[in-house]
C-alpha cells in the first residue's frame, strides 16, 4: 500500500512542493504535464488542487512510474502515466492534440533510485555501478564509461559535472585500476578508489565520492542534454498564461533553464560584439522568480533533499 502524501516515513517528500502549486496556479484546474513524475508527489498535489485538473506523468524509470500509477489510482484516467523522457513532450502531446495549462520538471532523483540498492545511485550500498534511469535501456552503465573512456574524459566529467577540483586525481586513480587488470565495477569499489585517492576522514559531513557520483550520474543519462531544447519546446506548447516550473539540484541545471528564461523573455544571450542577435530572443514569456525559489529552514530541516533545490518558474505570454 503506497504511505500518504507528507508524513516522514513517506515514501516521496516532494520539494518546494507549496511553491510549485502556487506558481502553477493548479486550483484553476486544466491539463498538467508532469515531466519527471517520480513517486507521484507533485502529481498528486496537482491532482487534489481541483477536481478539474488532469496530469500526463512522464517518466524514464518504469519502477517508479508503477509505483506512481498505483499511489495515484484512486484519481482515474484523471491520470495518465507515460514511459517516456520528458525531453519527448512534443510527441507525448501529439497524441492527445491538447496544449497543457502546466508543466513542471523536478530534475532530481527520486528516494526509491536512491535507496534501491542494486540500481547503482548510491555508495550506501554495495552495488552493481549502474546508475541509470532507464534500467531496463541498453545504455552505457557508468560502469562501462569507466571502462572504456580516456583519463582525460573521466576528469573531464567528474570536474564539470561534479565541481570536484580534484578531479584527476580521481580519473588517474580509476585508470591505474583498469590498466592492473581491476576496472571498477561496483559502487564501493569506486567509492574506495576515490577515499584512497584524495583522503577521507569519517568526520567529514559529505563523502569524497558524492561529488563524482552525481557527475557520472549525469553522464550515464545525459542529464544536461537537450534541455535547454526542452524548456523551449514545453513553453511553446503551453496553453497561453500557461505556466512553466522547473526545480534543478545542479548549477549547470539552473543555468541553462535562466539562460532559456532570460532569452524567452526577450533578452539577448549572444555576445556583445556580434553586430545583431542570433541567439533567437523573443518576448514569449514573463519570468515570475527573479530569483530562484529555494526551501526554508524547516523544509530542509523536514527534508535534507530539498537543501540545495532551486525552483524557477514563468508565464507563457498570449502571442496576439
Amino acid at each position: 500500500m503506497v504511505a500518504s502524501l507528507g508524513g516522514r516515513d513517506a515514501p516521496h517528500r516532494p520539494v518546494l512542493l507549496r511553491e510549485t502549486l502556487d506558481f502553477l496556479e493548479a486550483a484553476r484546474g486544466g491539463l498538467y504535464v508532469d515531466g519527471t513524475v517520480g513517486l507521484g508527489g507533485h502529481s498528486e498535489a496537482i491532482l487534489k488542487a481541483s477536481p478539474e485538473t488532469r496530469v500526463i506523468g512522464i517518466d524514464l524509470d518504469s519502477e517508479s512510474l508503477k509505483f506512481a500509477s498505483e499511489r495515484l489510482a484512486e484519481f482515474g484516467n484523471r491520470f495518465r502515466p507515460v514511459h517516456a523522457n520528458f525531453r519527448d513532450i512534443e510527441r507525448v502531446l501529439g497524441e492527445s492534440g491538447e496544449r497543457p495549462d502546466g508543466v513542471i520538471v523536478d530534475l532530481g532523483v527520486s528516494s526509491l533510485q536512491l535507496d534501491s540498492p542494486g540500481r547503482g545511485f548510491s555508495f550506501r550500498f554495495d552495488a552493481p555501478l549502474d546508475m541509470r534511469l532507464d534500467a531496463e535501456g541498453e545504455t552505457d552503465t557508468a560502469a562501462d564509461l569507466l571502462l572504456r573512456l580516456s583519463e582525460e574524459k573521466i576528469a573531464r566529467i567528474i570536474f564539470e559535472y561534479g565541481e570536484e577540483r580534484r578531479s584527476r586525481r580521481i580519473a588517474r586513480r580509476i585508470v591505474e585500476r583498469r590498466e592492473q587488470g581491476q576496472p571498477i565495477g561496483t559502487t564501493k569499489d569506486l567509492a574506495d578508489v576515490i577515499a584512497k585517492a584524495v583522503g577521507y576522514n569519517k568526520s567529514q559531513r559529505i563523502h569524497p565520492a558524492t561529488r563524482t557520483f552525481q557527475a557520472l550520474r549525469i553522464a550515464v543519462n545525459q542529464e544536461l542534454d537537450g534541455l535547454d531544447r526542452f524548456v523551449e519546446t514545453a513553453i511553446d506548447l503551453l496553453q497561453p498564461d500557461g505556466r512553466f516550473v522547473a526545480i534543478s539540484f545542479h548549477s549547470l541545471e539552473d543555468r541553462i533553464i535562466k539562460r532559456q528564461f532570460r532569452r524567452l523573455a526577450g533578452y539577448c544571450q549572444c555576445s556583445s560584439r556580434l553586430p545583431v542577435c542570433s541567439c533567437g530572443a523573443r518576448r514569449a514569456v514573463e519570468i515570475m522568480t527573479r530569483r530562484p525559489v529555494t526551501a526554508g529552514a524547516i523544509e530542509v530541516n523536514e527534508n535534507p533533499r530539498a537543501r540545495s533545490a532551486k525552483l524557477r518558474a514563468c508565464r507563457k505570454l498570449d502571442p496576439g
